[in-house]
């Protein structure tokens, strides 16, 4: 039996994507925040792909979208740019916006395709990514619309097509509904894809071609988003104790430790 058949029969049928409004190389400087090794591309014009090489629902320590939805925030909450996590399992498919410190807002689809999620979401959705609010709005209220014909992955592949509008374009291979392993398997495949950093070290780059938000490059504006992170992390980690979910927990330690480190390194860098 050769691996991809292998891949077939026992691996759960989970995967992720998250999606940044960003050039790869923005996107570059922030993902060592996740902790995660991941394979980072261009996914469309200002448009970057994360894909997860592991995660911890694929051992079953945490479900697949509280993971991406700890991760989208942590990655949206001190950037400029919005970050948009797709996620399926077995039972389930949706889809998690992150901007800002704004409240994430998400959609969900059954297996089957069923929709579960609340309509006004796709309304805020379509606004938050700056879409038209006409033609766009109508595709993805048809999202929400029972359909026997489409299932969960189709529904994402619908999204995707609604999205493609704003710029994205996934190299082929990054199809929605794959396992984890054949879409990380993918993702590396593609031309000048890049694997990021599993650590929270900072990336060894040269500060001047940094964006002047980032905590390590000392400014005082970035001393100003560290501390925003701190205050942004610390009841995200409480909050995530509370409902014993890793995936935000995570999120929260990342942030404030993250803001902790700019504001050390800001204070060092002090003449």
């Amino acid at each position: 039996m050769n691996m991809s058949t292998e891949e077939s029969v026992s691996a759960p049928a989970s995967g992720a994507l998250l999606l940044c409004r960003a050039e790869p190389d923005s996107v570059a400087a922030v993902a060592p925040l996740l902790g995660e090794r991941m394979t980072l591309l261009r996914a469309g014009e200002e448009w970057s792909a994360l894909v997860p090489e592991s995660g911890p629902w694929l051992h079953g320590d945490e479900p697949v979208d509280r993971v991406l939805t700890g991760w989208a925030a942590a990655l949206a909450v001190g950037a400029p740019w919005p970050a948009l996590a797709l996620w399926w399992d077995a039972d389930r498919a949706g889809c998690t916006l992150a901007s800002g410190f704004r409240r994430p807002v998400g959609y969900v689809w059954l297996a089957a395709g069923t929709p579960v999620g609340e309509d006004e979401a796709m309304r805020t959705f379509a606004n938050r990514l700056g879409l038209d609010p006409v033609l766009d709005v109508q595709s993805l209220d048809r999202l929400t619309w029972p359909d026997p014909e489409a299932d969960a992955r189709t529904r994402l592949r619908g999204l995707l097509g609604v999205l493609t509008r704003a710029g994205v374009a996934l190299p082929t291979g990054l199809d929605p509904g794959e396992p984890a392993g054949r879409l990380a398997a993918a993702a590396r495949a593609v031309p000048d894809a890049r694997r990021t950093e599993a650590t929270g070290r900072r990336p060894a780059a040269d500060e001047s071609r940094l964006a002047p938000w980032m905590p390590w490059v000392g400014g005082p504006g970035a001393r100003v988003l560290a501390l925003a992170q701190m205050a942004a992390g610390l009841p995200l980690t409480a909050w995530g104790l509370r409902r014993r979910s890793g995936g935000w927990t995570t999120a929260g330690v990342l942030l404030v430790a993250h803001g902790a480190l700019g504001v050390v390194y800001g204070l060092t860098r002090r003449p």
